[in-house]
């Protein structure tokens, strides 16, 4: 009889921790995937705000109170603050390239000369069209929130300092880790400039 007690104390024992690293292991592995998901945004956004250098051909449109203009624009970045924009379309400013190193900003063109790119093409020859100056913005935030949605990561700025890009938001594609839009805002809120990413290349 004793040894029957034993055993059914035993039977009784292992089953109870059978159970119980049964049960483990599944909350385990459902926090894991959770987990797993979370960082797998957190890293794309990771990798955005680290990137040293990149290249990125993007189609742009500026509304303004009179007109929409549209160009297609080649940009370079590298770290920390070499910057590149040359203008592939419309043609009447194709070639035009806007350099930037450190506070230095140099325009080549033998057609136009600077003050009337100045003039004409404010957003242009601005550098709040990089993607390098959204994430310098977006580092500067203490919030640092994100949305997702549609299989996109969403961040989103509001600089108060220039009220004509306020507001910044950049869509980022969750199966390739780039950015695949940005749109920018004034203070009320109206989108003055659209940004479609063509191609992007990071470095």
């Amino acid at each position: 009889m004793n040894k029957i007690k034993i055993l059914k104390k035993q039977i009784i024992i292992i089953s109870i921790i059978v159970i119980f690293f049964t049960t483990f292991f599944y909350i385990t592995k459902s926090k894991k995937i959770k987990i797993g998901n979370n960082s797998s945004s957190q890293e794309i956004i990771e990798n955005i705000l680290n990137i040293s250098s990149y290249e990125s051909i993007i189609e742009v449109e500026v509304n303004s109170n009179k007109n929409v203009n549209k160009y297609v624009i080649q940009q370079n970045y590298i770290e920390p603050n070499m910057s590149e924009q040359e203008i592939l379309e419309p043609d009447n400013i194709k070639g035009i390239k806007i350099i930037k190193a450190k506070n230095e900003l140099k325009v080549e063109n033998t057609n136009l000369n600077m003050t009337k790119i100045y003039n004409n093409y404010p957003y242009i020859t601005n550098n709040c069209m990089d993607l390098n100056t959204f994430i310098e913005i977006y580092k500067q935030d203490g919030k640092q929130e994100y949305e997702e949605k549609d299989n996109e990561i969403i961040l989103e700025t509001e600089n108060e300092e220039n009220p004509y890009t306020q507001y910044r938001t950049l869509y980022i594609s969750k199966e390739t880790g780039k950015p695949t839009k940005m749109e920018i805002k004034d203070n009320s809120k109206k989108t003055l400039i659209y940004i479609l990413y063509k191609e992007v290349k990071f470095q």
